[in-house]
């Protein structure tokens, strides 16, 4: 072999080698990316923090790709330390990509440009260009949205609603002076929308759903849920079902889900939970927000939970916080890139056993509000979600909020669906608003009568009181799956908490959401199972247990069964089919079949709500605190 030849075959061992070693310890079905903010970017021109901050991150956590935001909060980043930084980062075997965030002051109430006044939107239209000419793909963040009612506004407005305003403004925005712009200078350029996580208020600040998908050419999903009892109160379950919606919404364009540090404060479980859950939805990518906090958030003992010292648990502090050999140096763990880089390692090996998500159809019409993120909490008491923006045939069950009222057609929609012998799910809130309409096909009445409970019969009684709207129904033209009272049994009263209503050859339920949406989690768990098993058909499986633990299924036979609470838990899964065992996907254990006590009362309702079936398995499991297990059969 001549020389020449020889230098070629070393040379491409050689970068062969090193995309090897690039590559390794890198994630086999999804990539995971961060972001840095304008103002961090500006600070790398020094080269001792551009150099210290990617030591402390990349030593801890893996990354594919970064994104280099080049304004924020009226700043834009000059052009020369843009370039550098994202040599730097290329040289570091990374994919780059850039980032805008439209505000001029994040302090200030989350100060939005002024799409009325031409000067600013001017502005907008060159950020836009200035970030094209760099970057080949770009995305924006939270905040292309208007939050303002100055005078220029509101002179702009006119007759219409804020939110007809808003929706029309922002959706010639996005086009106008983001889009086409970026095109016009950088043809081959992707801009990509990121969407937060509080969809169910979208339309009010002029996200457009409807529109935007159509000509971005992708969107990101916030799946940050940080603290449920915090500000936004967005349960543990948005994390995943957030992006099935966006999935749903634009099949095939919504690129990742992007999680923030919210939350550590309560336990690293709880990031954690929020990384696990984004990938659950089978995103391809994860954004973890930001740069900086995975250098500067640093590890705590505060972070280590009470339900860590049980064990078993899945995410496992001491060991995420253990010294580890990366490229034969030993590294001591200092912040919260650690913990995260250690979830997501574990997820990846779940997730290539799961197939595509599946779940109980749910239609939430484009800009429509009611009983605002009440699917959240349906997931949290082991519902499994799957939301759409536009009404779904063939399923043999579709369960509808207040927020299905915004179709106009919603009544027709539901005669067929069960005159084609599919059960309706509506709640309390949907009755409400639809009553009138509704009695051509069930004549069912819910005003503003309340009643207090905490007694569900034999299904058991609720550690607390709560307030339920009443349902009324003509006797025997309706029936009460579950019932509660104060007491019912040796009470006076009591109120559909389950009803049940034919109409042709489908079958129509009433689902009562108590007023305070968190009270589910109050239902005794007897109560649960039964709701859970009536809205199954179209998943193939259901849990048995108490709230706050949630199923995920998936099209090939398998499901993830999470639990969320601060205590360990018994459960049961139940197959809706002969099946011989459940095999662990993680560590290939069988688990055999639960023996089945004999159900008593009729068959007829043994079989269609209560007890099990002939046709069904069912199979016992525990898991710890804040865990999960992967399951196929």
């Amino acid at each position: 072999m001549k020389n020449s030849s020889l230098r070629r075959v070393v040379m491409t061992v050689a970068a062969l080698c090193a995309a090897i070693a690039i590559q390794a310890g890198k994630y086999q079905h999804f990539k995971v990316s961060t972001y840095i903010r304008a103002q961090d970017v500006a600070r790398m021109d020094d080269d001792k923090f551009l150099k210290s901050t990617w030591e402390t991150v990349s030593s801890q956590v893996d990354l594919d790709k970064i994104y280099i935001e080049t304004h924020r909060d009226a700043y834009t980043v000059p052009e020369k330390i843009v370039n550098k930084v994202k040599k730097f980062f290329l040289s570091k075997g990374l994919q780059v990509g850039g980032g805008i965030t439209f505000t001029r002051s994040e302090p200030t109430d989350f100060e939005t440009y002024s799409y009325a006044r031409e000067n600013e939107r001017e502005q907008v239209r060159q950020i836009s260009e200035f970030t094209a000419r760099l970057f080949d793909d770009f995305i924006l963040d939270d905040f292309f949205f208007i939050d303002l009612k100055n005078d220029d506004e509101i002179a702009a407005k006119g007759n219409k609603s804020w939110t007809e305003y808003r929706l029309r403004l922002m959706a010639d925005a996005g086009r106008e002076l983001v889009v086409q712009p970026a095109k016009a200078v950088n043809p081959k350029v992707k801009v990509i929308i990121k969407y937060p996580n509080w969809y169910d208020h979208f339309h009010g600040l002029g996200f457009n759903l409807e529109e935007e998908p159509t000509y971005f050419d992708g969107l990101w999903t916030g799946t940050e849920t940080r603290d449920p009892g915090s500000a936004q109160h967005l349960q543990n379950y948005l994390s995943y079902n957030i992006v099935r919606y966006f999935d749903n919404i634009a099949p095939g364009r919504n690129f990742g889900g992007w999680v923030d540090a919210g939350g550590i404060n309560m336990s690293m479980d709880r990031y954690a939970e929020q990384l696990h859950l984004t990938m659950l939805s089978k995103t391809p990518e994860i954004i973890l927000w930001n740069y900086m906090q995975l250098a500067e958030v640093k590890i705590s003992p505060n972070m280590r939970a009470p339900w860590q010292s049980d064990g078993g648990n899945s995410f496992r502090y001491d060991d995420m916080v253990a010294p580890f050999t990366k490229n034969g140096k030993t590294i001591t763990p200092t912040t919260m890139a650690r913990f995260a880089n250690q979830t997501l390692h574990q997820t990846d090996q779940l997730v290539g056993a799961l197939g595509k998500p599946i779940g109980l159809v749910s239609y939430k019409p484009y800009h429509s509000s009611g009983e605002d993120f009440l699917q959240n909490y349906l997931g949290m008491i082991g519902l499994p979600m799957d939301m759409h923006p536009q009404w779904v045939d063939g399923k043999m069950q579709v369960l509808l909020t207040e927020q299905a009222a915004k179709d106009p057609q919603i009544v027709e929609k539901i005669k067929q669906q069960l005159k084609k012998g599919g059960d309706v799910i509506i709640t309390t809130g949907l009755l409400k608003a639809i009553r009138t309409q509704l009695a051509d096909v069930v004549e069912l009445y819910c005003g503003d009568l309340k009643a207090i409970v905490n007694d569900f019969g034999f299904f058991g009684k609720s550690e607390r009181e709560f307030i339920i709207p009443q349902v009324k129904y003509f006797t025997n033209d309706a029936w009460e799956v579950v019932s509660a009272g104060r007491p019912l049994q040796g009470g006076v009263s009591g109120y559909p908490i389950l009803l049940r209503d034919t109409y042709s050859k489908g079958m129509l339920f009433v689902l009562t959401i108590p007023d305070d949406f968190g009270n589910l989690y109050d239902f005794p768990a007897p109560a649960l199972n039964v709701i859970r098993r009536a809205m199954s058909k179209d998943v193939g499986a259901y849990i048995e247990g108490p709230s706050k633990v949630a199923l995920f299924p998936y099209d090939n036979k398998t499901m993830v069964v999470e639990n969320f609470n601060d205590n360990a838990v018994s459960l049961r899964v139940v197959v809706n089919a002969k099946v011989g065992a459940l095999r662990n996907l993680l560590t290939g254990e069988q688990l055999k079949p639960a023996e089945r006590q004999p159900t008593g009362g009729s068959p007829y309702f043994r079989n269609r709500f209560y007890g099990y079936s002939d046709g069904q398995t069912v199979f016992d499991i525990q898991l710890p605190a804040h865990s999960y297990i992967g399951l196929g059969y």
